[in-house]
């Protein structure tokens, strides 16, 4: 056991900020492209529904009353990225839905194409549940999400600051 001070300054949020602004950064890097993702780069995108500012469905809210993956590959459209959050237009059972998600609602985003993946801390939960995919309609979704690849060295990066007593 450690018996360091409890910090006064509250590195965790500010690391967790700084790497939700990772991804906001490679959104708007697409978006500004067009829209379109660079060679075979693809993204898995898990966030909590029920997070302040999200905006999805009712249908899709229900589905997934807690936290839902998306994936950005080759069916998405109107790709929106501002400071606080992004909008994207997906289809989900042929039927075509917009989005918003803020990046605080995010906790996990994944590039399989280069084994790339950053986790955040749940905001809600202390227990994280399974999360089935949101099943947008994309030709390569049947692949799992590469959500957890910590164990086969790839470059996922977890921020965990658990306090020490």
């Amino acid at each position: 056991m450690s018996d360091a001070p409890d910090s006064l300054i509250p590195y965790d949020e500010i690391v967790q900020e700084a790497l939700r602004a990772v991804v906001g950064r490679v959104l708007g890097e697409v978006a500004a492209g067009g829209g379109m993702l660079p060679g075979t780069h693809h993204f898995y995108i898990t966030f909590k529904t029920g997070a302040p500012g999200v905006d999805i469905p009712q249908r899709l809210r229900e589905r997934f009353p807690d936290e839902m993956t998306i994936v950005l590959q080759n069916k998405f459209w109107d790709l929106k990225v501002e400071e606080d959050q992004f909008s994207v237009g997906l289809s989900f059972n042929q039927i075509p839905s917009t989005l918003v998600i803020p990046f605080s609602a995010i906790t996990a985003f994944v590039d399989p194409a280069v084994d790339f993946g950053l986790q955040f801390q749940a905001v809600v939960d202390d227990e994280a549940e399974p999360v089935e995919p949101a099943e947008n309609d994309s030709p390569e979704q049947a692949d799992t999400p590469a959500v957890e690849r910590t164990e086969d060295g790839s470059n996922v990066v977890t921020v965990d600051f658990g306090k020490k007593k």
